[in-house]
């Protein structure tokens, strides 16, 4: 586990407030799609919240106990942590209804599932990485001046034109080009940091790269580079827009 991942997981377990509202904004959402479609119908909104913020705890007491050498990569952690805590609370149900005990399952039971085999759909993976960027992006938006947002955002998450995002801030267009090139920098800093914490293999953190997100400063790449945070942005925007749909109307949407 890398020091960036250590000191988070560090920040968990001493109870952090800010290190567990940073892990349930990013991941919560995906939590209750995946638990949703898991259950099909059988269990409610309001108790897949409740998995969801059980298995954030059960994530923090056990990633201490992840082993490298497995290979097991966060976002495959993560999805068996949920499967264990939607079982376990199947199991308890099934049992109420039979009038009779159940022995509950450990977690280290439940994890087992990453020895199993267990292979996380494309989907979910997708919106795994989307969410890490998009965390990235926030930590971006708080700590960039708001002329410095206002200029990346209109480039790139909106695809104006230099001319046009200068004549809306009422600035030069070389000052949007320097303004965007330094906030490229910091981007590129925040997703650094963001992969490094929430990737425990470098299959993980490869994947910006695989994507068209290269971090290494290469300004023959700044176009790549920003088309394909663009598309990041909009596809998750997405994704978050179909997954409130489906709550309102009952159901989840997956993909």
């Amino acid at each position: 586990m890398n020091a960036i991942t250590s000191s988070f997981v560090s920040r968990l377990r001493g109870r952090d407030p800010a290190a567990w509202f940073e892990l349930w904004e990013t991941f919560a959402p995906i939590l209750r799609a995946q638990l949703s479609r898991w259950g099909r119908g059988r269990i409610g909104q309001e108790t897949v919240k409740d998995l969801s913020q059980e298995t954030m705890a059960a994530l923090a007491g056990a990633i201490d106990k992840h082993d490298p050498d497995r290979g097991a990569r966060f976002s495959t952690w993560l999805l068996a942590i949920a499967r264990y805590t939607l079982s376990d609370e199947m199991d308890r149900r099934s049992a109420l209804k039979r009038g009779s005990g159940v022995r509950p399952k450990s977690l280290e039971e439940g994890l087992a599932t990453i020895d199993e085999g267990l292979r996380p759909e494309a989907a979910y993976e997708r919106s795994v990485f989307d969410a890490k960027v998009e965390a990235a992006l926030r930590e971006l938006e708080r700590e960039a001046g708001f002329m410095d947002f206002s200029v990346f955002r209109m480039r790139v998450l909106e695809g104006r034109s230099g001319r046009e995002t200068a004549e809306g801030l009422g600035v030069s267009e070389p000052t949007v080009s320097r303004r965007l090139s330094g906030v490229r920098k910091q981007l590129r800093a925040q997703l650094h940091q963001v992969f490094s914490k929430y990737s425990f293999t470098d299959q993980e953190f490869n994947e910006l790269g695989r994507n068209g997100v290269e971090l290494n400063p290469n300004k023959a790449e700044d176009g790549t580079f920003d088309e394909a945070i663009a598309e990041i942005y909009h596809r998750h925007a997405a994704w978050v827009t179909a997954q409130a749909e489906a709550t309102e109307h009952g159901g989840c949407q997956h993909g």
